[in-house]
């Protein structure tokens, strides 16, 4: 497919690796873009040499693009923008805090960038601030999410219909068809995030993959909205923070249960009753652990399909 998207990464389908805390590193990144997609390493859990150590990982594994998802309110941002622009990436998603802070530095060194959204005043403020395409996210989907919980199916139609820089659908997405409707709606590219999770180069923990194949239909809940909010699989800890929420519990008293690491100990150390397990309500469409480019492959195939069915009907 010729689109926006693909034109403006280069790359061969308009499907977006996610960059996902504990699952997205060089191995999944370069797997993705590999197989035409777009892999992106997920920043927001390395330390900054070890972000380095990556991205000099992946350009070893791929002559093909890849980029590097941001969180703009994590530590160490300023470091890891200077890594970034040494190691020549060539594109940066941003997520979690202001795009201007950081669009015009990467933009001066001839970064392509994305920036992360969940309504449409700030993908106008993205847009304002000079990004070249933006990841409009539904509230379906795994980690941190919009305080409006807008579905991706409300979201896509009001952002396109709001701003003229590509829009690349992101929440709920794991499929051919929900591709095809994504960009009915008026999306250019889809991002996928919890099918990447489970695929084989993930470095998520195999328990975390094994309990993500498990999972059921409202098995995940949005959760810590007094903090910000994050959609969990439910265990123990998910548990026990419904019940501080029922209870009326106060930010510090949340913040107290979440306690340090707690993400890591769950997703890449394997912790299935302690950890928080981010994952995307679509978690409940995903049956086996299989190799990315099988998973792109099929998601393309599939929107193929669905996109002829239609024509035909």
């Amino acid at each position: 497919m010729n689109n926006k998207i693909t034109a403006l990464f280069e790359i061969e389908y308009p499907i977006i690796q996610a960059g996902m805390v504990w699952c997205s590193g060089w191995r999944l990144a370069s797997a993705v873009s590999n197989a035409g997609g777009l892999g992106i390493i997920g920043a927001g859990s390395m330390y900054p040499e070890v972000l380095r150590e990556h991205i000099q990982k992946c350009k070893m594994a791929t002559a093909k693009p890849f980029g590097v998802n941001v969180p703009l309110l994590y530590p160490n941002v300023q470091e890891i923008m200077e890594i970034i622009v040494q190691e020549g990436v060539r594109i940066v998603f941003t997520s979690a805090g202001n795009p201007a802070t950081w669009t015009g530095f990467l933009k001066d060194k001839g970064i392509t960038v994305v920036h992360v959204i969940a309504n449409t005043k700030f993908a106008l403020k993205a847009e304002e601030a000079g990004v070249d395409a933006i990841v409009a996210e539904g509230f379906e989907a795994g980690g941190h999410n919009g305080r409006e919980e807008t579905t991706t199916m409300c979201l896509i139609p009001m952002v396109s219909a709001a701003v003229k820089i590509p829009v690349i659908a992101a929440g709920g997405i794991s499929s051919g068809s929900a591709m095809l409707a994504a960009m009915a709606l008026g999306a250019d590219a889809v991002q996928i995030g919890s099918a990447f999770a489970v695929a084989e180069e993930s470095s998520a923990h195999p328990n975390f993959k094994h309990k993500i194949i498990e999972a059921s239909e409202g098995d995940t809940k949005l959760r810590m909205k007094k903090l910000v909010p994050v959609r969990l699989l439910k265990n123990e800890f998910a548990d026990a923070v419904a019940q501080a929420e029922a209870e009326g519990a106060d930010t510090q008293t949340l913040m107290n249960i979440l306690g340090r690491a707690r993400a890591k100990l769950g997703m890449f150390e394997g912790n299935m009753e302690e950890g928080e397990l981010e994952i995307g309500q679509v978690s409940a469409m995903l049956k086996e652990v299989r190799p990315a480019a099988e998973i792109l492959q099929e998601i393309w195939a599939g929107f193929l399909e669905a996109r002829m069915r239609i024509l035909n009907s």
